[in-house]
């Protein structure tokens, strides 16, 4: 194979197919080389994700991204379409419940101004509401909640996934089954890519879009990035008891449900001091018989009867600053782009941030959704806590709260 490269993406998982299907719709001719280690896609963030699409953040950008990403995946089967075969993603549109007590429920009416003023469907209700809507609800130490009533529920992460891939490797993207080692700087810009088998891939620009192991990728050019490999857990439970109608619903202590055909999934971030970095996938059910079900069956009283059918282990690509994602272009190393730390939410970002970092490396710049908020300016200064920590309606008010979205 030719040993240079315009574009080397280092991740061909949903973000660095997005960004290179969308350097090739901005018109961008140039070579682009996609570097996934694992084709299979096994063991990747983005097919072991459980596919969440919502408009409820308290961050306008993250609003706007989640939007486009919606109307995206309405409209897919046109735009990734490849010699007139559309891929098949079903949007499950049931919506995102959040929960809040009385401590929380200001936080959750503010985030409501801020989502209805951006153009989400969004319905604040009251106890009475949710119990009318949702009879199989336990409502009594509820203030409210937040309904998606539109743009919101899951799809098939894979189906998504293999979409963009598809089309990039239709218009013209190389796809090589190789892992990034190192990175070769010369001065303020990356001269070439090493590659375990391949060896080293010279390179206009490089895009980091290595979910997990991201900030091994940026320390191959001496560069620090605040993202680290968590783990968490899907938990797949089956109830005797029908819940119809059940949107994703998100407890105000963090534990989330949501239904899966027949049965249900659901979860719960660990608290911090049992949040290690972690690149494997075994399973532990503790969190399951403390945590989720415990909180499952207070707030439904049919899922008292649930079984544990089975689970599945997945990472977060978590944002220890923040929890939302590094992007753009390193401030030093003018060449080098982050996409990274999305902390659960790169699937339904995906679009956004295809086309966002497609736009920088084509023209320089943001020409239709400025995202400079998320750059790695924020890292150097250490303001990111005070400017984009999202506010989540939880008794412990923790920033990552759960939801592999």
């Amino acid at each position: 194979m030719d040993k240079t490269a315009d574009v080397v993406i280092a991740g061909g998982a949903v973000i660095g197919s997005a960004t290179a299907y969308y350097l090739r719709k901005l018109g961008f001719d140039g070579s682009i080389l996609v570097v996934e280690k694992d084709p299979s896609y096994a063991q990747c963030c983005t097919t072991r994700s459980a596919g969440g699409i919502r408009q409820q953040f308290s961050t306008p950008e993250n609003i706007l991204m989640s939007r486009f990403g919606a109307a995206f995946v309405r409209s897919a089967g046109d735009r990734l379409a490849v010699a007139g075969e559309a891929p098949h993603i079903p949007f499950h549109e049931a919506g995102y419940l959040f929960l809040a007590t009385a401590a929380g429920m200001a936080v959750l009416a503010a985030n409501h101004a801020l989502q209805t003023r951006l153009g989400a469907r969004v319905a604040l209700l009251a106890p009475a509401e949710l119990a009318a809507r949702f009879p199989w609800l336990t409502v009594g130490d509820l203030a409210g909640g937040s309904l998606g009533l539109a743009d919101e529920g899951w799809i098939d992460p894979y189906a998504l996934l293999q979409g963009f891939r598809r089309k990039a490797r239709s218009l013209g993207v190389a796809y090589l089954a190789d892992e990034a080692v190192g990175l070769r700087r010369h001065g303020n810009r990356i001269a070439a890519v090493a590659l375990a088998r391949t060896g080293a891939v010279g390179c206009g620009a490089v895009v980091n879009a290595a979910g997990a192991r991201a900030a091994d990728v940026a320390a191959f050019a001496g560069l620090a990035l605040p993202v680290r490999p968590r783990k968490r857990f899907v938990y797949v439970f089956d109830c005797r008891t029908p819940v119809p109608g059940a949107p994703l619903v998100i407890d105000p202590g963090g534990v989330y449900f949501r239904p899966e055909g027949a049965a249900y999934i659901g979860g719960v971030s660990p608290p911090a001091e049992d949040d290690p970095d972690c690149l494997d996938l075994e399973l532990d059910d503790r969190l399951f018989d403390d945590v989720v079900w415990p909180a499952l069956a207070h707030r439904v009283p049919a899922f008292a009867a649930i079984k544990l059918l089975r689970a599945w282990a997945g990472h977060y690509d978590y944002n220890t600053l923040d929890q939302n994602v590094i992007l753009g272009p390193h401030p030093e190393v003018g060449n080098f782009y982050f996409a990274n730390g999305f902390s659960g939410h790169g699937l339904q970002q995906s679009p956004a941030v295809g086309r966002g970092i497609a736009e920088l490396i084509a023209y320089g710049a943001y020409r239709t959704l400025d995202l400079g908020r998320f750059s790695y300016d924020r890292v150097l200064t250490g303001a990111a806590r005070n400017k984009l920590w999202e506010r989540f309606v939880s008794h412990g008010g923790r920033a990552d709260h759960a939801i592999r979205a």
